[in-house]
Order: structure tokens, then C-alpha cells, then sequence
């Protein structure tokens, strides 16, 4: 049959639930208004270590509108521990972390005590009648000096700042050989340490929740990325039986991964709730979401890279020191070892070790940040083949194209013990070169310095893949993970032929409302307006494990595509009976079954009213095509690209300036492109802020110096630059569409282009390195190091 309907896969559709949302009619959690609601506030420490000696509550239970006022101690028959669910190794140490501190604190902003109120304004104000002695503690901040024998403890009941130490090596893997041998057989030995510093996700809405205890079964609205594990972890640490329990999560103003969390502040208004059997509301001013919500990053990462003098490597070690803060949230301990299995990249490595140690410091919680442990791994790798063409003196890009792995290899078996299916980097680097006008900015560079200009150009390359769509369960059940890696979706077909789509995976600003709606159009034939996408309601939508890395279309758009084949399945006998034919001799294509070689047909919304009226279906068919599938890939998705950045510094001054920015993406087959290039745009924009801007910076005690945006620095649209991108398309083999991840590429290939991109800015006039945040001082002071340096040297 000749195709008469355009496919919707492909085309760049605007985002149905962009409507509401532009115009203001939207679904926050903090928009709830239910009858009789109390509002909850939280006292917190000023104090990053201390023992609380004692509480005085006294005066704030007779503040106007104060229904009650609760402490650590108050809650701790029922408050439990908040969940870790990653364990990483046997031994781990696993520190209790009760959601209102009992005896000491352990970093400023830890809660302390709540009230409960008529409105938010009484309940925050009756917060300054609280009186609460502290006995300080030593602070431990410093994530090197917390590591050693002898250090001050977080927990001195562990005896130690160490929660756990985990190793991955080539040679007992079986996957390569011994990376000691290979640095002492290797003709160059290149060997850095770089500091990933420590970041706050700055989603557009902070955090709220909403508990109503007065129905049938608890209803909890939250604005989470996961509506599934929230419902879950809340009736275990409680004590709460499941099926008693509803979660909701509406419009979600973003997430980051910084909503990929059970916080305290859920447990406590549930605890509250619960006691007093009305609803109660609690939302954190952006202040608390960035002192109390949890930090991303803050690694100190050495490197040992070995190689051949032609450039080809041959060897790498990674030594990993990871910042956990004072506790162990939901899957901090995991976040740096997703990490291992990248830091080799695209290139092909004969022996590979990799070893991380997890420390605990009086710092708020570290846990999933954009891109989880794989940001920090492409940095790294991408950091030391920089610094390793320097060495050599080769252009960084032909380094990169001697060692990385050919198109014609895949599929790939990596030192790091993964396949990647499918990529193709030499056709997304030429793409990427031929846009930024490589060869010609080079030039330009070589002038810059022959003439000493105060301002010089600096190029940076950041050739990457990442692994996304997490799943599959087995692998994630190796590595020790509480959880699968599945997910649900199930599709009803209404008698008017429309369709309702139910998904597991929740939207945060992803699209899934389009997406999905483009997938099922495509499968169904049903036209993309009569599609409606449900989610984010752990009663509409009662199987799921929600939303993060990368995994939403891959894993979750995989689950909806398995039960439209089903729906279609179910239908066909259903057809056949309906056109006297054989099963056997239908053909279905763009939304109707056809007996092969006629005109006579009939289409899915024909076959919805069958089934309704039900009076005329074949024997012992049920008269039902809903469906639903349940999806678990085999292997990860691992999109790739070729990110080239070039950057004007100003070595007067050290202001950097991006000139321009080209990426060539490669996530496999495209289902909307509107929404893959906003995600890009995203990405980008986040790495490039770690790059330059973004860092959260404490003062000797502990105290958070970056607690607002006039410290903690996000860029604007005016401090980036216009982004060139593209695309090349290497489909993903390990599933129906081909599709690859592309929520978080944009940040993990980012960064290293642009810190790149500044030291070779200056690299000529000695600078070896500039901590991140690259800011002008920063940069200044880098310069004007070498130079002194230089000029001591010379006498």
C-alpha cells in the first residue's frame, strides 16, 4: 500500500502541554488549596556540626495560628531513617538520617524542629520563638583532609569519615589487562587531578508538598520526578501500607535530578498530616531549596593516563575521592560509580582500574545531578586527552580520532565491561569541524599569539558518549541497586476511537504528552489531537519507576510502543471478523486492517465502537483492546557527539567570552525534534554554567556563602552564546525505534569543551590548569601566576 498519512515520528511538533503552561493555568503542588489545610514550616541549624543541648518551644505553641510544634525528639518514634537505596559494597557505612535531627546536626540547614499553622505566615513566624542551644563540633569540610586516618568525624560512631570504597579493574574483570603494567611499559605517562566542584540544582520550582489524610487512602501531592519510588519508600520508612497511600506529582516546574529524591520535608508533612488528620502544605523558599535540597557533583578526580609517543593510549587509572555530605540520601552512593563504566569514553583502551571512595563531610547531601556521575566521568577523560595532545604537542582532535572506536566496530565490548551498540564519531567530528570552521579559527589562533594580543583564542573539544535509558534491571541489580530499571505503560482504546495513553514515566518538562502522542499516532493510525497522555498519578498510573537518566523515551516510550503492538494484536481477530475474512490475510497500516489485494477495510475507531457494543464478536473474544506492556531493555542507549567550543580570553582582565559553539549529536532516531533541540539547548546550558559560573562555596564553619542567586551564579540568555547544532543519526539497536537518550548530553559534553577551550586560551604562556568555576579572577590569577613564574625562570 502506498503511505497516504505523513508519520508523526519526525516531525516537529509544538508541545501539547505547553498551553497551560505558558498561560499561567497550571498545576503546581503550592497551587493547592484544600479545606481546613495547615501549613508547615521548618526551623533550621545555622550550624554545619553541633550537639543540640536543648529546645525550647514554649513560646512558639502560643503564637497566633499555631496548631502545633513538633521536634526531633518529638517525632522520633515513627519519623525512621530517610531511605538510601544503593549499596554499594558490603561493608558500606550507612549513617542514620532521621528527617528532624534528635541530638546533633550535621550540616547548617539540617532541620531542626517544625510548626504547623493556620497559614504560612504565621508558621514561619512562629519560628523565631523557638530557642535552641547547640554545643559546637568540629566541622569537617575539606574532602581530602575527611579522608584521612585521623581526621575529625561526622559520625564518630563510625569510627571513620569513609562510607565505602568501590573498585572496577580491567584485569580481574576480564575485559583488559593490568593497568599498573601498562603505565610502566607506557612511553608516556600523563598524570592530573582535577576537582569537580560542588553544585546546586536550581530547578524553576522549588519544592512542595501536600498531604490530605482525611480520605480513604493518604493523597500526597509533590512536585518529584518520582511519583512511583516517593510511594514506595513512604510506606516503608512510616510504616504506612502501600495500598493506603496515593502520590501525586502535577506540573513539575523541573528537576535536574534534584527532585529525584524522598526528602524530609515529604516524610514530615506526611508524619504531620497523620497526627493531626488535616491536610497540611509545605513549600521551601528557593533559600531552603538551596541550603537543604541536596548538591550535585564534588569529586576530586586523579588521573593516570599512559601512551605511546605516536598518541595512542594504552592505559587509564581513575582515582575518585566523592563528597557525600553528612548522609546518605536516596542513591547517593551510586552517583560517582555510574561514572566507572564512562571514563573511557569513546576511546579504546587496553587496561583500565577504576576506584572510588565515598566521604562524608558536614556539607548538605550530595546525590543525582544532571547526568549522574557521567558529567564528571567525560570531563575527566576529556580533560587528560587534552592534556595528553599538549604533551605530544598534537592537535587534540587527531588524538582523539587515533584512539576512538570506528563505525565499522560496533558493536563494541569496552574496557569498562559495556557494549556499546552502535555510533558513528568520525561522521559527527567532520560534521562538527566543517560547522565551526576548525582549520580557520586555528589560524586565527596562531596569529593571535604571534602578535601577543591581550586577547587570545582558545579552542576546545569534548568527543563523548554516554550511557542513558537506565535499565536494564539486571545490570543495575549487579551493581547492588534497590530498584529495576523497567517500565509500565498501558493504552485504552474509548469506544469513539479516541485514545488515553498511561505512562509510568512522569514529565517534568520533558514532553511526554507529545512524544508519546506522536508514538502512539504512528502505531494506532489515531490522529495525534485525539490522544491524551496520562501520568504523574500513582493511581491512574499505578506501575512506574518515573523519570531520570535519559530513560523516559528509550525505556518508557518503548513500554507504550509494546502495548500498542498489543492493542493491535487484540484487534485483528476482531477485524477479521468484522470483514469475513482469514486473520491471515489482513495487512494493517496506518490505522486500518485491510484484506490484501482489495480496497475493503476497516480502522481502529470502527473496531473501538465493535468492542463497546460488543454484539457481534467472534467466539471467545473478550471484548476489550486496552493493553498494557511492561518494558526492560537489554542494554543501555549511548548517544554520542562532537561538542567544539571557542572561547575569547581576555588575558588583561580574565574575562572569558564564548565565541561560538557548535554540537553534532547523535541519539540515534529522532521523534520530535523541537523537543530534542530544547533539550540540547538545556544541556548546554547547564554544563556551560559549571563551566563558568556556577559553585557552592562555604565559609570555614560550614556556612553556605552561595545560599541565593546574588552569590550562587546561573547564567542568563544573555551571558550565551547562539548555539550551532546538528545531528547525524546512528539508530540505536536495542530497540523497536531506534531511539537514544538526549535529556542530559548537553551538559555532560559541555563542560569539558569549555574548560578546554580556556586553557587553551593560555596554555601557551604556561597555565596548566583553572578550577571550575573558570571565573575571570580565576583566570586572571592563572595567567598571572605563569607569568611571574615565568619571569623567575628567566632571571
Amino acid at each position: 500500500m502506498t503511505s497516504t498519512v505523513e508519520p508523526e515520528i519526525g516531525q516537529s511538533r509544538r508541545r501539547k502541554e505547553d498551553e497551560h503552561l505558558v498561560t499561567g493555568r497550571t498545576r503546581w503542588t503550592d497551587n493547592l488549596v484544600l479545606p481546613g489545610m495547615l501549613h508547615m514550616a521548618i526551623l533550621r541549624s545555622p550550624f554545619a556540626h553541633a550537639r543540640i543541648t536543648s529546645i525550647d518551644t514554649s513560646e512558639a505553641r502560643q503564637r497566633p495560628g499555631v496548631v502545633a510544634v513538633l521536634t526531633g525528639a518529638d517525632a522520633s518514634p515513627e519519623q525512621g531513617s530517610l531511605p538510601c537505596a544503593w549499596v554499594i559494597t558490603p561493608d558500606m557505612k550507612i549513617p542514620p538520617a532521621p528527617s528532624l535531627a534528635v541530638d546533633t546536626v550535621n550540616f547548617a540547614g539540617e532541620a531542626v524542629a517544625l510548626v504547623v499553622a493556620r497559614s504560612a505566615y504565621e508558621a514561619h513566624d512562629a519560628l523565631e520563638a523557638i530557642d535552641v542551644d547547640y554545643d559546637e563540633l568540629p566541622v569537617v569540610l575539606d574532602l581530602a583532609t575527611a579522608a584521612r586516618d585521623g581526621a575529625d568525624l561526622v559520625h564518630p560512631d563510625l569510627g571513620t569519615n569513609v562510607s565505602a570504597t568501590w573498585t572496577f579493574d580491567s584485569a580481574e574483570a576480564g575485559t583488559g589487562g593490568d593497568v599498573e603494567q601498562a603505565i610502566r611499559d607506557a612511553e608516556v605517562v600523563v598524570e592530573r587531578t582535577f576537582r569537580q566542584q560542588r553544585l546546586i540544582p536550581a530547578f524553576m520550582e522549588p519544592r512542595s508538598v501536600v498531604v490530605d489524610p482525611t480520605g480513604p487512602q493518604i493523597t500526597v501531592w509533590s512536585a518529584t520526578q518520582i511519583p512511583h519510588i516517593l510511594k514506595i519508600m513512604l510506606a516503608m520508612t512510616l510504616g504506612i501500607p502501600e495500598h493506603k497511600l496515593r502520590v501525586i506529582a502535577p506540573d513539575v516546574g523541573g528537576g535536574f535530578g534534584g527532585k529525584l529524591q524522598v526528602t524530609p520535608e515529604e516524610l514530615l508533612a506526611l508524619l504531620v498530616a497523620r497526627r493531626l488528620g488535616k491536610p497540611v502544605k509545605y513549600t521551601e523558599t528557593r533559600s531552603e531549596s538551596m541550603v537543604a535540597a541536596h548538591h550535585g557533583r564534588d569529586q576530586i578526580q586523579k588521573l593516570t593516563l599512559a601512551a605511546r609517543r605516536d598518541g595512542t593510549v594504552v592505559g587509564l587509572k581513575v582515582e575518585l575521592l566523592a563528597d557525600m555530605g553528612a548522609y546518605l540520601r536516596l542513591v547517593t552512593p551510586g552517583v560517582p560509580i555510574l561514572g566507572a563504566f564512562m571514563f573511557n569514553g569513546i576511546y579504546k583502551f587496553d587496561a583500565y582500574h577504576f576506584s572510588c571512595t565515598n566521604v562524608f563531610t558536614n556539607k548538605v547531601p550530595t546525590d543525582a545531578y544532571r547526568g549522574a556521575g557521567r558529567p564528571e566521568a567525560t570531563f575527566g577523560i576529556e580533560r587528560i586527552m587534552d592534556e595528553l595532545a599538549a604533551e605530544l604537542s598534537m592537535d587534540p582532535l587527531e588524538l582523539r580520532a587515533k584512539n576512538w572506536i570506528r563505525h565499522e566496530e560496533f558493536p563494541f565490548d569496552t574496557v569498562a565491561g559495556l557494549t556499546y551498540d552502535s555510533g558513528n564519531y568520525e561522521a559527527a567530528t567532520a560534521k562538527a569541524r566543517d560547522l565551526f570552521r576548525y582549520d580557520e579559527l586555528r589560524r586565527e589562533q596562531e596569529e593571535r599569539r604571534r602578535r601577543q594580543d591581550p586577547v587570545q583564542l582558545g579552542i576546545g573539544v569534548s568527543t563523548f558518549t554516554e550511557m542513558c535509558g537506565l535499565a536494564p534491571s539486571r545490570v543495575l541489580g549487579s551493581l547492588n541497586y534497590g530498584a529495576g530499571g523497567w517500565e509500565h505503560a498501558a493504552i485504552r482504546m474509548l469506544p469513539t476511537g479516541r485514545v488515553e495513553v498511561v505512562t509510568g514515566s512522569s514529565s517534568h518538562g520533558q514532553g511526554h504528552e507529545t512524544a508519546w502522542s506522536q508514538i502512539v499516532a504512528d502505531r494506532l493510525g489515531v490522529p495525534f489531537e485525539d490522544i491524551e497522555v496520562l501520568h504523574g498519578d500513582t493511581q491512574t498510573s499505578p506501575k512506574g519507576l518515573d523519570t531520570y537518566g535519559s530513560r523516559s523515551l528509550a525505556v518508557g516510550g518503548m513500554a507504550v510502543v509494546k502495548a500498542a503492538e498489543k492493542v493491535i494484536a487484540k484487534a485483528r481477530p476482531i477485524a477479521a471478523h468484522m470483514m469475513e475474512c482469514s486473520e491471515d490475510d489482513l495487512e494493517f497500516a496506518e490505522g486500518r486492517f485491510r484484506v490484501r489485494g482489495t480496497e475493503k477495510a476497516v480502522g481502529m475507531s470502527d473496531i473501538a465502537l465493535a468492542v463497546f457494543t460488543a454484539a457481534d464478536l467472534p467466539e471467545g473474544i473478550e471484548p476489550n483492546l486496552d493493553s498494557e506492556a511492561t518494558y526492560d531493555p537489554d542494554n543501555f542507549s549511548f548517544p554520542h557527539g562532537t561538542h567544539l567550543c571557542a572561547a575569547e580570553v581576555d588575558t588583561e582582565t580574565g574575562q572569558v567570552r564564548i565565541r561560538s559553539y557548535v554540537c553534532v549529536d547523535d541519539v540515534g532516531h529522532v521523534v520530535n525534534p523541537l523537543i530534542v533541540e530544547g533539550q540540547v539547548h538545556g544541556g548546554l546550558a547547564q554544563g556551560i554554567a559549571q563551566a563558568l559560573y556556577e559553585e557552592a562555596v562555604h565559609d570555614e564553619s560550614g556556612t553556605l556563602l552561595s545560599g541565593s542567586f546574588a552569590e550562587y551564579l546561573l547564567p542568563s540568555a544573555a551571558d550565551l552564546p547562539t548555539f550551532t547544532t546538528d545531528r547525524t543519526e546512528t539508530p540505536a539497536t536495542g530497540n523497536p525505534l531506534g531511539v537514544k537518550g538526549v535529556g542530559e548530553s548537553g551538559t555532560i559534553a559541555s563542560t569539558p569543551a569549555v574548560v578546554n577551550a580556556v586553557l587553551d586560551a593560555v596554555r601557551h604562556l604556561g597555565v596548566r590548569d583553572i578550577e571550575m568555576p573558570c571565573t575571570p579572577m580565576r583566570v586572571w590569577h592563572a595567567v598571572e601566576s605563569a607569568r611571574q613564574s615565568a619571569q623567575g625562570g628567566a632571571r
